[in-house]
């Protein structure tokens, strides 16, 4: 099995190379164990190894294996917890090999090719369903916020200090403050943008690819306020913020602060800075 190029970053560490090569006896025995006939993996698959496959039944799904992180430890349980209900559907779940056998979205389209305000539309109608109140055994944005604080200094130092301090220091209070004054808890998908929304038959539209927390509602529409794909100045920003915040009638300046925080904390990547992530920051703390 030839794996897509995406995944040859994951050859820079010894945990990444086990991984990499361990892939092709995990596709084999997950292929064996439910009875699938698998394809060449999808190329664009960056965290994790995804590919067509279909059962022995004549089912079109996909077989995804996760690379051993934190992040993706509670995709398949917040994938059943929607069962379905605006996301992809978990069909099985091998949890020793970070597997998992999924629903398959055809024809598969990027809500993101569908336009900025189509999209918007798109989004406020899928968010509210996703918003499961009081789950379970998931991990909670406060404590994600606080890994967020304990690093952010640090890693701002590695790159060389690429910004003034005072922007970093302003987005961290902003957290703290945050985190600490939420309101009702709900499991939130903290990467839910224009290319994690795919076209299907079941429905027009089907969320993927989870990162599932627990926190307050105006978190949730961080990643989308953030979501490039949708466009990148000011002005794009600051009307995804409005409109979704509008639609749906939440706290536009809490929406605002943690799309900020968001923007930063993950404006960093491999030792460099995301220049874009960092703009995004700024345009929101001035709004």
């Amino acid at each position: 099995m030839k794996l897509p190029a995406s995944l040859a970053r994951f050859r820079s560490a010894a945990e990444g190379r086990e991984w990499l090569d361990s892939l092709p006896a995990i596709v084999a025995g997950c292929a064996a164990q439910w009875r699938l006939t698998v394809g060449p993996p999808f190329p664009d698959s960056y965290v994790s190894l995804a590919l067509p496959a279909v059962t022995s039944g004549g089912d079109e799904v996909v077989l995804k294996i996760q690379y051993p992180d934190r992040e993706s430890t509670a995709e398949a349980a917040a994938l059943s917890l929607w069962d379905g209900n605006g996301a992809i559907r978990l069909l099985a779940h091998d949890a020793d090999h970070r597997a998992l056998l999924l629903e398959r979205c055809v024809p598969g389209r990027y809500l993101s090719t569908a336009g900025p305000e189509a999209g918007l539309t798109v989004l406020a109608g899928l968010l509210p369903r996703l918003w499961v109140p009081e789950p379970a055994g998931f991990g909670t944005l406060a404590a994600e916020v606080e890994r967020w604080i304990a690093h952010l200094p640090d890693t701002y130092e590695r790159c060389g200090e690429p910004f003034e301090r005072m922007l970093l220091d302003e987005v961290i209070a902003n957290l703290q403050g945050l985190a600490a004054t939420q309101g009702d808890q709900v499991l939130l998908h903290q990467d839910l943008h224009g290319d994690n929304v795919l076209s299907a038959r079941r429905e027009p539209w089907l969320v993927i690819d989870p990162k599932p927390l627990v926190g307050e509602r105006e978190f949730g529409l961080s990643p989308i306020i953030r979501s490039a794909e949708f466009g990148h100045s000011k002005e794009h920003v600051l009307h995804r913020l409005d409109r979704l915040t509008g639609v749906l009638g939440l706290d536009r300046d809490r929406a605002r602060l943690w799309a900020a925080g968001q923007a930063m904390a993950w404006g960093f990547e491999d030792g460099t800075v995301l220049p874009g992530h960092i703009e995004m920051a700024r345009w929101l703390l001035a709004a």
